[in-house]
């Protein structure tokens, strides 16, 4: 049996941000991370940004040991038990805790098909598989337009790799961008040697050979060497529901972190369905920022603080030699006013609700000026025309 004032399930930035939580209140308190990853927390956004860009890997490392928590990684807890504050693990051990945060963050979502020939990637292990298959100038197909799909598209061209980027909506990050940007977003990726398959959907994956066959719902067929996908995640909230905690689209939490009727339970990060005031909503938010301001918070309550989590989290990108960062809703379905020019020009997309007033900002090009963005959005009054943020 490990005994530990806290333990937290989940070995990824938000656990080393709770653990930096705790440590700004309780200098001794035991801690343990049990993660099922074989590495200590890292960063994740400089696997499809930085490193392709030559940046060292020793970079992402986060040095959690230096708030001394009992790592275990290559480890997964499989049972808790709330009532006896003990968990569980893969390899039969035993924990014993005062409190509990869950840091378990997301999956990849998976395609019906194609099994373990798809790279879905997340993982630094992720990243190194298509490093090793960039290096010798493999054919790849990307499929997904979103956040990571585009990331992982520009990087593999930027690196002289063949890439076709595949889905189904009509332009790249549609889910986001107002047509005129997500629209002009295609060209651009097409200027910088890219095949963009917009309004394409993949109906089956194959390997053939040495190589991969992906079937599209036009009739044509790919032939590549490599497929990643980049559909979005889903909350590890699995284990937190079969312990009957509250479970929406994440582990429910107060403003505290806590889970819903625990006063020694949490979740933050990527798996935390947490409240936000400014908007007036309750949300999850899968982003670094999220992990980092949110984990730390959440841990500083777990050993007493009691520190209301007040922050709006913001999200960035890079494609190619473009950039945003974002806060707030960014929702391509909201009314939007822009101020944007084109993709290499600075820019600004508001985004409003029926009252006109702002629910989110995206700072296209235009870095810096994030915490301006909020206060537009915490401040709510309506907006009538374009605004310039910074």
């Amino acid at each position: 049996m490990k005994d530990s004032k806290y333990l937290i399930v989940g070995g990824g930035l938000t656990a080393d941000s709770a653990c930096k939580g705790i440590r700004d209140v309780d200098p001794d308190g035991a801690i343990t991370v049990v993660g099922d990853e074989a590495y200590p927390p890292y960063l994740r956004p400089p696997l499809s940004k930085d490193l392709w860009k030559g940046k060292d890997e020793k970079k992402i490392w986060r040095g959690t040991e230096k708030y001394h928590p009992d790592l275990r990684l290559g480890r997964r807890i499989v049972a808790i038990d709330l009532a006896l504050r003990t968990a569980h693990g893969d390899h039969g051990e035993e924990y014993r805790y005062e409190k509990l945060l869950f840091a378990t963050g997301g999956r990849p979502r998976r395609l019906p098909f194609g099994g373990d020939e798809v790279v879905y990637f997340r993982t630094l292990d992720d990243y190194r598989k298509l490093r090793e298959a960039a290096e010798r100038r493999a054919r790849f197909c990307v499929i997904g337009g979103g956040f990571i799909g585009s990331e992982v598209a520009a990087a593999l061209a930027i690196n002289h790799c063949p890439v076709t980027l595949v889905f189904p909506h009509s332009g790249i990050g549609a889910r986001i961008f107002p047509k005129q940007i997500s629209s002009a977003l295609n060209d651009y990726y097409r200027d910088r040697g890219v095949e963009v398959l917009a309004e394409t959907t993949v109906t089956g994956i194959n390997r053939q050979g040495a190589g991969m066959q992906v079937a599209l719902g036009s009739g044509r067929v790919l032939e590549v060497d490599v497929v990643v996908a980049g559909i979005g995640i889903v909350p590890n909230a699995e284990l937190a529901a079969a312990v009957g905690l509250s479970v929406a689209n994440g582990i429910v939490v107060d403003e505290y972190g806590r889970a819903r009727g625990r006063g020694d339970v949490f979740a933050a990060g990527d798996v935390a369905q947490f409240p936000v005031r400014a908007l007036g909503i309750e949300t999850r938010f899968e982003h670094e920022d999220q992990a980092k301001s949110h984990g730390r918070c959440v841990g500083k309550n777990m050993a007493g603080a009691l520190e209301r989590y007040d922050h709006l989290p913001f999200f960035y990108s890079d494609l190619f030699d473009a950039g945003y960062e974002a806060v707030g809703e960014t929702d391509a379905r909201l009314e939007t006013l822009l101020d944007w020019s084109g993709v290499e020009a600075e820019g600004t997309i508001t985004y409003l609700d029926g009252e006109r007033r702002p629910r989110g900002v995206l700072l296209w090009n235009r870095f810096g000026h994030v915490d301006s963005a909020r206060e537009l959005i915490r401040a709510g009054k309506p907006v009538e025309r374009a605004v310039h943020v910074g």
